[in-house]
């Protein structure tokens, strides 16, 4: 199915139609891409082979955070007596949860749809790609058809799937994904997740929160690999805080079927081996570039050991003219870096400019509750650097506001070049850590030293008020 706006690609004598651009996949870089492009003048192709929206909005961001928003209020109606109020006994209708997920998530899809639908100069073309040659693409289209499309620039946006691991007896058993959860119509008795990341933290004590019982199984010796072991320590004790059994250092060898969804999976730890019992079982280990099906042979572009695109810092592919945004290319895999890279694409097609990935900020939240933000360096990457700095710290049970509110775990941590006395690194776990660690971001980017922060006038009570207290247990 081929859906056209007002100003289609040229058609060729031997049926393939000439574009300036062909966008391959709509995600959050693909879409505005082809949208700014399109505005500009040029005839875009927009081939999408599944839903409008890419990952973040139709099996990522979107449904998540609507979901994760629902365990929440589940999690202040249980707590409301600590408050005075009396809520009485709740309960869970999953099905009203999962109506209310995909309701937002179809609204972001239709409007971005109707968006692209409504854009002159651009073609919605509904269907897989690969290459055939460099700068040219077979399309397999959703009704049976074949389309030839070809173009000067090419732009690969098609994103990450998400990986299965390598465990005996995996295939002949039921297990799901990060997308596949969030269908479930019945609630886990007992969730198994293994991956101790973002995705099995955020879908663990949101399964906890509906009532769940939910074991994370992590091969690492921490939660959160990437993170300071102080702040790991943290995230872990507020999963135990909330029953979430969780086992590091330990390796799921085997799962057995136990009929239906219901499996018993063998954990080997340092110490032991374990048989775990389990209703349902989430893999969150990963994702996997969606690159095979490209053909990128074809066109003489090149990827690494895992299938991710390689480009150089103007996000160009080792073949000239291709380009790769998004998760496709490997590094952070987060919404708002793909963003980054349709702003840094579009300075350079249209205005010529020289932008580039290079240095930096990237930002993410893992959007547990209470939050981690993270902008920087960690304490552990700073010191591999050999950075000369210091740390400031300061627990949420001395944040005013935080104590208003009851919502006392967690910490403000922050690095400073002794130097220069530059914010250097920030990690935020408490709540709306996302936000703080915005702020903090902000003066980086400003290159505002922790100074100002310390001594800024903030309104009162706020939670970032607090990070005058923070910065001031430097000069303690």
């Amino acid at each position: 199915m081929t859906m056209v706006g007002q100003r289609d690609g040229d058609e060729m004598k031997d049926g393939r139609r000439k574009f300036d651009a062909i966008v391959i996949g709509s995600g959050q870089g693909g879409t505005p891409l082809a949208l700014s492009l399109a505005e500009a003048g040029w005839k875009v192709a927009l081939v999408e082979r599944k839903a409008v929206g890419g990952t973040c909005v139709n099996e990522g961001c979107t449904p998540t955070k609507t979901m994760i928003a629902s365990a929440r209020i589940a999690h202040l109606v249980r707590r409301a007596g600590d408050f005075g109020v009396h809520a009485g006994e709740i309960s869970l209708d999953l099905e009203r949860v999962v109506q209310r997920k995909r309701q937002v998530v179809k609204s972001f899809r239709e409007g971005s749809k109707k968006r692209i639908l409504d854009s002159q100069n651009l073609s919605l073309i509904e269907g897989s790609a690969r290459f055939v040659r460099e700068r040219q693409l077979e399309v397999s289209l959703q009704d049976g058809r074949t389309e030839f499309l070809e173009a000067d620039i090419i732009v690969i946006n098609t994103g990450t799937s998400p990986a299965r691991p390598e465990i005996r007896g995996l295939y002949d058993s039921v297990a799901y994904d990060s997308t596949s959860i969030m269908e479930l119509d019945e609630l886990p008795e007992h969730l198994i997740i293994v991956g101790g990341g973002y995705v099995g933290l955020e879908f663990g004590q949101m399964f906890r929160r509906f009532g769940s019982e939910v074991t994370i199984i992590q091969r690492n010796k921490q939660l959160l690999s990437r993170e300071d072991e102080d702040i790991a320590d943290m995230v872990l004790e507020i999963m135990k805080d909330e029953g979430i059994d969780v086992l590091l250092d330990s390796e799921p060898l085997q799962i057995r079927s136990a009929g239906g969804n219901r499996i018993s999976l063998t954990v080997r730890s340092s110490e032991k081996e374990t048989t775990l019992a389990g209703s349902h079982l989430l893999l969150a280990t990963g994702r996997l570039p969606n690159t095979p099906d490209l053909n990128l042979e074809k066109a003489g572009i090149q990827v690494d050991g895992r299938g991710f695109v390689r480009v150089d810092s103007r996000l160009e592919t080792t073949s000239k003219g291709i380009y790769a945004i998004g998760d496709v290319k490997g590094g952070p895999a987060f919404t708002h870096i793909s963003y980054d890279d349709f702003r840094v694409l579009k300075q350079n097609l249209l205005n010529g400019g020289s932008s580039t990935i290079e240095e930096r900020f990237v930002p993410y939240v893992v959007f547990i509750d209470p939050q981690l933000g993270r902008i920087g360096l960690s304490e552990k990457e700073a010191s591999s650097q050999g950075r000369d700095f210091r740390v400031a710290k300061l627990p949420f049970n001395r944040v005013a506001r935080a104590i208003e509110m009851d919502e006392t775990r967690g910490v403000m941590k922050a690095l400073v070049d002794s130097k220069t006395d530059q914010i250097i690194g920030a990690a935020i776990l408490g709540v709306e850590g996302g936000e703080i660690m915005s702020a903090i971001q902000i003066a980086m980017m400003g290159g505002l030293p922790y100074t100002t922060l310390r001594d800024g006038i903030f309104a009162h009570p706020t939670l970032v008020e607090s990070l005058n207290n923070l910065f001031m247990t430097l000069d303690s």
